[in-house]
């Protein structure tokens, strides 16, 4: 048994099951590990960021079939970067974007006429807008997990435009790397994830080979304006999804379920506080994705 924050963690295993319970010093339980798939249920979300420190040590003896492990960390090669060229201009500032800016600019140009979109709802049809809201909900609800996670050394992105109309979702820049965050929004689905393709009610997506195309055109961008080898990993993060099965041999691309991207913030001993806002001046720079080639899952 662990203490943190005056909460209590214990083993439990009984029916198949093995678990590990965050409690309250009076009993209730707070939160619980899946030690079998590495997943977090939060029962008590006042004390989300608690819970989460609590189990944040047990984290490395779950099972593998839930999150990936990162590459091992590469030594931090600098200490100053070459700055922008010329000042960062305001309309060139990525900072300033919010979760879903690319699909809120779809949906403004899809954006129907009253009697139209009276006219479809009527008929019970689905529209092109119905895809990019449900879209949206997901980024938005996997942004404001990542905005937790800058009070402690970590520096967000959100919907980074790239050439071909295309997007990332969301970047994620701190002591434990960069990743780019691929979001996909399938509420109540359970879902399995291979190691080149997912599977959703029989039908198969290429979720993982664009995640790991988008975080090599995101390296091959960074690394060009740093100066410096600049790795990014790629996450799949899954919004309100029932379950997710992951096969243990997937390893270069970490799976969570959105409520889970808080437990990245354990991540470290890959770039010093220094260099992680060095490469996040350069990543907010929309110059510096302007000519990032190859292709991504937008």
């Amino acid at each position: 048994m662990s203490k943190s924050h005056d909460l209590t963690v214990s083993p439990w295993k009984r029916f198949g099951h093995d678990r590990l319970y965050v409690n309250s010093p009076a009993g209730e339980k707070i939160a619980w590990l899946d030690r079998t798939t590495g997943r977090i249920t939060v029962l008590v979300e006042e004390q989300r960021d608690a819970a989460l420190d609590a189990l944040a040590p047990h984290l490395a003896e779950a099972s593998p079939g839930s999150t990936a492990t990162a590459p091992p960390a590469p030594a931090d090669p600098v200490a100053q970067v070459r700055p922008p060229a010329v000042g960062l201009r305001p309309g060139d500032d990525l900072a300033a974007n919010r979760p879903g800016e690319a699909l809120l600019a779809k949906l403004a140009e899809l954006r129907p006429s009253f009697w139209r979109y009276l006219l479809t709802k009527l008929l019970g049809r689905a529209s092109e807008a119905d895809s990019w809201r449900k879209g949206l909900r997901g980024e938005q609800k996997a942004g404001a997990e990542l905005e937790r996670l800058t009070g402690r050394g970590w520096r967000v992105l959100h919907s980074i435009p790239l050439p071909r109309d295309v997007d990332i979702d969301h970047l994620l820049i701190g002591p434990g790397g960069v990743f780019s965050i691929n979001t996909k929004h399938h509420s109540g689905a359970h879902i399995w994830v291979g190691d080149d393709s997912v599977k959703i009610a029989d039908r198969s997506y290429p979720y993982v080979r664009k995640s790991r195309a988008e975080a090599r055109r995101a390296s091959a961008a960074l690394t060009r304006a740093c100066g410096f080898p600049v790795e990014v990993s790629p996450v799949l993060a899954f919004v309100d999804a029932r379950k997710v099965v992951v096969v243990p041999s997937l390893h270069d691309v970490r799976v969570v379920g959105h409520r889970e991207i808080a437990t990245m913030k354990t991540l470290t001993g890959v770039w010093s506080a220094a260099s992680v806002e060095n490469i996040y001046m350069m990543a907010r720079d929309r110059r510096t994705w302007s000519r990032a080639r190859g292709g991504s899952d937008g």
